[in-house]
């Protein structure tokens, strides 16, 4: 067997209004609660299971998601009409604009916690 990703913790101040953001801007489902995690699978199989942090500080972590032009397009527009502010860079300098990486599309943006998303439609 090949070695895969399978799951990997988020953090968050609010596990379910952190998962039910990240479905939302992406189109996809919050799955059932599993003990402390909220989990969204992605299509790759790969599961976030968001769990609440409790009062410490979150670490900000990178979640990078590889869309399809029509995926980017309906997300991006969700990000939009939330009003969320995005970004074409990492470091959330270029405000208000897309990047055009590899012949793509990209943006970034964050989450509730504090998380650093990104789609992309080329990797």
């Amino acid at each position: 067997m090949s070695v895969e990703l399978n799951h990997t913790i988020v953090h968050a101040k609010n596990n379910r209004e952190s998962a039910e953001f990240l479905a939302d801007i992406l189109g996809l489902e919050v799955g059932p609660e599993w003990g402390p995690f909220v989990p969204v699978a992605t299509s790759n199989g790969v599961t976030l299971d968001f769990a609440s942090a409790g009062s410490g500080p979150i670490t900000a972590q990178h979640y990078a998601f590889l869309v399809s032009e029509a995926e980017f397009d309906a997300a991006f527009e969700r990000i939009r009409k939330a009003g969320i502010d995005y970004f074409a860079d990492p470091m959330m300098e270029s405000v208000g604009k897309i990047n055009h990486n590899h012949g793509g599309r990209g943006v970034y943006f964050l989450d509730p916690a504090g998380h650093g998303m990104e789609i992309l439609t080329r990797a």
